[in-house]
């Protein structure tokens, strides 16, 4: 897989959870269904995880081991919901 295979990926993955967001599950599902297989979608979801993370850092100004704590507890907040 390319850099560029690996981008176009993520932004794909953005698209997903865009989609997502406004409600446009058939968009989403169509987008999801132009990974050519399992592996690339977790890869194209991994590295948007990254990005979007490490533009939070950039914001913040916390470390990445802070974000991903303060992200582990909203996760288990939301799963005991």
């Amino acid at each position: 897989m390319t850099a560029a295979d690996a981008f176009a990926g993520a932004q794909r993955a953005a698209g997903v959870i865009a989609a997502k967001h406004r409600g446009d599950l058939a968009g989403a599902q169509e987008l999801l269904a132009d990974f050519p297989d399992e592996q690339a979608r977790t890869r194209a979801f991994e590295l948007l995880a990254q990005l979007a993370l490490s533009i939070l850092r950039a914001q913040t100004g916390q470390t990445m081991d802070e974000l991903v704590k303060e992200l582990s507890l909203h996760i288990a907040a939301a799963s005991s919901d």
